[in-house]
């Protein structure tokens, strides 16, 4: 069942238009009450872009008499899915509520969009993944039950001890690979996001933080042997390499 348009996606058209093409979308959505990804999503499927200067949708000029006295066909068969964007699959796709829902948001997106998603996604995995890894101090061990069953003289338990240096080394290992998908996520957004696309400030101090920690990481499987002023330098060199 097709859904109606918010009428919020009219309304940030207008504003749009209003500001002369130049209101970003962040504060589009803010003033809407509305995530800015939301916004960009309408931008793209809508083809803003595409409107001209008239702000009237490109198409046959008012007044065009080219279709008068044509009735069209009777269209498909009931449950004709040709018109549909990848129509040749959707018959054998799970028809979830929640999964239809997450299908017509995908098709909006644009390729910049859906890269986008993913550099949040890989950031906030770097992000939480601290949290759960955090380690206190050279005394910070985890006792973890391993192995439960019951006994001739009762429950047999057998535990595993997970040292502080076993948890330190084992985060810096799962860190070093999100931040390698992340850095691989980034470049790809970069290279088709538009010039003017207000995502790119948010990558700079993205990329200030990953390579921040990729020293930090380098440092520690090296032994921690780095004076400072070879930190500084390598620092220098890994952002000129990234602008």
């Amino acid at each position: 069942m097709t859904r109606e348009k918010s009428p919020d996606r009219e309304k940030a058209l207008k504003i749009w238009l209003k500001s002369g093409r130049e209101k970003k979308l962040s504060e589009i959505a803010a003033e809407l009450g509305l995530n800015p990804s939301m916004v960009r999503r309408w931008k793209s499927a809508d083809k803003w872009d595409e409107i001209p200067a008239s702000g009237r949708p490109r198409g046959a000029k008012k007044g065009n008499q080219n279709a008068k006295g044509n009735k069209g066909g009777k269209g498909g068969p009931e449950g004709n899915q040709k018109a549909l964007k990848h129509g040749y699959f959707s018959k054998f796709m799970p028809q979830d509520p929640e999964f239809m829902e997450i299908r017509e948001i995908v098709e909006t997106m644009s390729p910049a969009d859906m890269l986008w998603e993913n550099v949040l996604s890989l950031y906030q995995r770097l992000i939480w993944g601290r949290r759960i890894t955090h380690v206190k101090d050279k005394d910070d061990v985890t006792k973890v039950l391993t192995k439960k069953k019951p006994g001739m003289f009762g429950t047999e338990q057998e535990w595993e001890y997970q040292q502080a240096w076993d948890k330190h080394n084992s985060a810096i290992k799962a860190e070093s690979v999100v931040m390698k998908e992340l850095r691989s996520a980034i470049k790809q957004f970069i290279e088709i996001a538009p010039e003017k696309d207000e995502r790119r400030l948010k990558l700079e101090r993205m990329k200030i933080e990953i390579e921040k920690k990729r020293l930090e990481i380098d440092k520690l499987k090296n032994g921690g042997g780095d004076t400072d002023e070879d930190v500084i330098e390598d620092w220098v060199k890994a952002v000129e390499e990234n602008d």
